[in-house]
């Protein structure tokens, strides 16, 4: 199993789950994850987060070390030989390891998280198919566009929806000082940058409320404290030990969040939140250009909606933030609003069916006998 970033951690620890508990045990894990997938017994061959590159422009300065990493874990996987090699998202990473590992490898090739041939880059499915042989979605209308391609997919459904509640005793804590509001700018170096300080200079402007900030990893503690720092914002950061993530989501009155899975968290907390999404100029015109979906935020797609405000890139300014916060703090009505259309995007998730960890496992083993 290789997985590149924080939220690859989590599908993978949750997919290593339900593969010991569908196995009895019975089963070996190897490859690249974080500290989730290491708890349930991955042992990772170097650290994940040298892997959570975001952008093109970022990419070049760490090319000749990421290709180091990758003919590394190629050779340590190909010397492994394992029944399967199940690359989690991380495209660039992954989708290369398998191109360099298919020519040799005996085992399967699974990719969990179908690229978003939906939204852009149609033809990357097509490419995909030369190397992948089965594919893992989470959303559910993705396993068409694969299997047209020339692989197997299922539906899984998303790990956020089996997720526990947030412990009511912790929201509580939480909200006892006063309104909270959620500020959530990446889980990646390079969109923190960007983004952090768009964030903080927005969260300056709302008065009598408090911020916090969950942190995806440790490694992000200093940078961020530094932002801080720098903002002059007063803002909680939040541990990832701590385990209060989830609480923090359901005790705010609002969040303004990155684009990418959080969003579904936020959705799956009833926690409403404007989506704000920043890249470096290269990337957000190639990306511009290219874009085939009418949104990048998941809830408005799951539920063909303009519920949650959303910014790219070129909008993705202090003021225009400012003014969608403000809209919402103002209007309870419209947070309710958006809180229950994205309980519809939770139930397209999978939300009431079986843990899709479970599921995943079931589709892995499957494939593989």
């Amino acid at each position: 199993m290789v997985a590149g970033e924080a939220s690859g951690d989590r599908l993978g620890a949750a997919l290593m789950r339900g593969l010991k508990t569908e196995t009895a045990d019975n089963i070996e894990f190897y490859g690249v994850g974080g500290p989730l997938m290491q708890a349930e017994g991955l042992e990772s061959l170097f650290d994940m987060n040298e892997l959570a590159i975001f952008g093109l422009l970022e990419v070049l300065p760490k090319y000749r070390h990421l290709k180091r990493r990758l003919e590394q874990t190629a050779m340590d996987l190909l010397a492994e030989a394992p029944d399967a090699l199940i690359t989690i998202d991380s495209p660039g990473f992954c989708l290369r390891l398998a191109a360099k590992l298919r020519p040799d490898f005996k085992g399967k090739i699974i990719h969990y998280v179908a690229p978003s041939v939906w939204a852009w880059k149609p033809g990357r499915a097509v490419k995909m198919a030369r190397h992948v042989d089965h594919v893992l979605a989470l959303l559910p209308f993705e396993p068409p566009y694969m299997e047209a391609a020339g692989m197997s997919c299922d539906f899984v459904g998303h790990p956020v929806v089996a997720e526990a509640s947030p412990d009511e005793k912790a929201i509580a804590e939480l909200q006892k000082d006063g309104p909270l509001i959620t500020l959530l700018p990446g889980s990646r170096m390079g969109e923190i940058t960007r983004l952090a300080p768009i964030f903080f200079a927005v969260a300056k402007q709302l008065e009598g409320y408090r911020f916090a900030i969950p942190v995806s990893g440790n490694h992000l503690i200093e940078p961020l404290t530094r932002m801080l720092d720098e903002s002059g914002l007063k803002a909680e950061l939040i541990l990832p030990e701590t385990g209060l993530k989830t609480a923090v989501f359901a005790a705010s009155t609002l969040a303004l969040a990155a684009s990418g899975t959080v969003s579904i968290e936020l959705a799956a907390t009833r926690t409403p939140m404007v989506i704000g999404y920043k890249t470096n100029w290269l990337t957000a015109a190639i990306m511009r250009r290219a874009m085939l979906a009418p949104s990048f935020t998941l809830v408005n797609l799951l539920t063909d909606s303009k519920a949650v405000p959303e910014f790219e890139p070129r909008d993705c300014t202090v003021e225009n933030l400012l003014t969608a916060m403000r809209a919402l703090l103002d209007d309870p009505t419209a947070r309710a609003e958006q809180v229950q259309i994205g309980q519809r995007a939770i139930r397209a998730l999978g939300k009431g069916g079986d843990d899709p960890g479970l599921r995943a496992a079931r589709s892995v083993l499957s494939f593989i006998q």
